[in-house]
């Protein structure tokens, strides 16, 4: 994706497995792709909850001493990136609070477009907030539910919020996982041991990491409380009121190549989107290259479809952290080449191909263009494995602004002239969703169409929960 968006977090859970905590830890490694600011692990030993978390990435914030700390039999970890509040300790999750049953650690990854509402709710009536994330409604909601079942209770929390949400729930009793009744954000279960313990992952690489078997995925409306008691499935919405509308942009960017998301292998999708994007804006080129790692997979569909050949173009210095923000486009480029860095010999006097997976602001995009012009590129052909990026998204992608959207303000051949290129192409909605399995209608596309499947409230926005930050 040229670097230039995020998507909410990543979430882990294990109940019933003498190496919980650790199998947390090694399934947080490989959900990083889904979040870097900040992680955690919560534990249970079937009395108290222990955690640590920190900013910074899951191999920095976690060391042998810690996971020694934490060990039980039952645990949720998280990896974050902002979408809902800023970057900061005190928004870093799992959250873990007490109130009336106990203590209760909540983990979630998605956007709640009703979280201003709900908190300025409770704030009318003394409830006090110590955070500026969207989650920390969902303790309150908890809470405050005066049902008598567990079911109960978490069934009228989740009825009660409106966006999208994969959560995971930890109590000394028990571990519950949920999903919203659009599926917005993927969250799969697998079994160890014979199905003895199970195990819940945003995605099902982090399954394989484990040596977890994947089972299914949780459902759109379904909550899965395991206990000593078992594991027990409820829907907490009727199966006739299942809407699905699967986040497509997983399958384009976020979700890792080797993982089955919604179906499908990620992989496999991605290499159909390449394959559709030739056919409907072929050109004649010398080679193809993708932008890494996002442009892999759809580079590989689209050599194979068009006939040209495939090879790498550039290479990514897998050893750099985030670069600092810097104040001058001189430096952001020289940032992006920092990371990405060209084989001459491969583009030089050709005319290239360059597949990704998308343009949201153009900035990054334009500055690896220069490099292939300075390499020596005689053609520079972008292809964009899906359609321009002309609405917010509400759902925990983090461009919840149009006017941050290059294709939002201007047309296709200004793009394509502010990038530089000789021609640019993106994949068209309906020959994306030709790639897809399932229902072409259980897709949501809001960020490219503008049709949503839940309208946010108006003063929906990453700082709209902190103390005098924009609405």
């Amino acid at each position: 994706m040229s670097g230039e968006a995020r998507e909410a977090c990543g979430l882990f859970g294990i109940y019933g497995h003498d190496e919980a905590v650790y199998n947390t830890y090694l399934g947080l490694y490989s959900l990083q792709h889904r979040g870097e600011e900040s992680c955690g692990i919560v534990s249970t030993d079937g009395r108290d909850l222990r955690y640590h978390k920190a900013m910074g990435h899951v191999s920095d914030v976690f060391n042998p001493d810690i996971l020694e700390r934490l060990r039980n039999r039952a645990a949720i970890g998280h990896v974050r990136y902002s979408t809902t509040g800023g970057s900061c300790i005190e928004n870093a999750q799992p959250f873990v609070a007490s109130y009336a049953r106990g203590p209760i650690a909540i983990a979630h990854n998605g956007n709640l477009v009703n979280a201003t509402d709900l908190r300025h709710s409770y704030e009318r009536h003394g409830g006090v907030f110590q955070t500026t994330s969207d989650t920390e409604v969902v303790v309150h909601i908890i809470a405050k539910a005066c049902h008598n079942t567990r079911e109960e209770r978490y069934g009228h929390c989740f009825n009660s919020l409106r966006g999208s949400y994969s959560l995971l729930l930890l109590t000394p009793h028990e571990m519950v996982a949920a999903r919203d009744p659009h599926g917005l954000r993927p969250l799969s279960l697998g079994e160890m041991r014979g199905g003895a313990c199970h195990v819940i992952a945003s995605e099902t690489c982090a399954l394989a990491q484990v040596g977890a078997r994947f089972v299914r995925d949780v459902e759109p409306g379904e909550m899965i409380r395991i206990s000593p008691e078992g594991f027990k499935s409820y829907r907490f919405v009727p199966a006739e009121d299942i809407r699905p509308h699967h986040c497509i942009f997983e399958l384009i960017y976020f979700a890792r190549p080797d993982s089955m998301v919604f179906g499908q292998n990620v992989h496999e999708a991605r290499k159909r989107f390449g394959a559709q994007l030739a056919r409907e804006h072929p050109v004649e080129a010398d080679v193809v290259i993708p932008i890494p790692d996002g442009g892999n997979s759809a580079a590989i569909g689209y050599a194979q479809e068009s006939g040209i050949p495939f090879d790498h173009g550039f290479i990514r210095n897998h050893y750099v952290g985030r670069t600092f923000i810097q104040a001058s486009q001189d430096r952001r480029n020289a940032g992006v080449a920092i990371k990405l860095s060209i084989v001459p010999h491969v583009v030089r006097d050709k005319r290239v191909v360059v597949l990704d997976d998308s343009i949201v602001r153009g900035t990054t995009s334009r500055a690896k263009i220069a490099q292939l012009r300075a390499a020596g590129a005689r053609e520079v052909h972008m292809r964009v494995s899906c359609p321009p990026h002309r609405h917010p998204c509400f759902y925990g992608i983090d461009f919840q602004a149009r006017q941050e959207l290059i294709a939002a303000r201007s047309s296709l051949d200004e793009i394509r002239r502010f990038l530089d290129l000789d021609t640019l192409g993106y994949l068209s909605v309906e020959g994306m969703l030709s790639c897809v399995a399932g229902p072409r209608e259980h897709y949501c596309t809001a960020c490219f169409t503008g049709e949503y499947c839940v309208l946010p409230s108006e003063d929906v926005g990453k700082f709209s929960l902190e103390a005098g930050g924009p609405a």
